[in-house]
């Protein structure tokens, strides 16, 4: 195994990893800002109130980006199985 190969397998098992955890970080982020707006206009200083909604919102995208995710991480070791030869040999 050369260090181009090791480097493209590790530079590709990053992109997926990010690809994958992207959309779940994404919509905490943006949920997070949402509360945050609120409890600044408000005045509502309630800690709950800023993990309950992003608890929520990361549980529904994972029920809807959940299938695409789980693709996405299979085929990836797909590959690396269907590879292993080439890339121990």
């Amino acid at each position: 195994m050369t260090g181009e190969m090791i480097i493209s397998v590790a530079e590709r098992s990053v992109w997926v990893i990010l690809m994958a955890s992207g959309p779940l970080l994404i919509v905490a982020l943006v949920t997070g800002l949402a509360v945050s707006i609120f409890q600044a206009t408000t005045q509502i200083q309630e800690q709950t109130l800023a993990f309950v909604p992003k608890i929520v919102a990361v549980m529904v995208a994972i029920v809807f980006f959940g299938p695409w995710m789980l693709s996405k991480v299979t085929a990836y070791a797909a590959d690396i199985f269907d590879n292993l030869t080439r890339y121990i040999g």
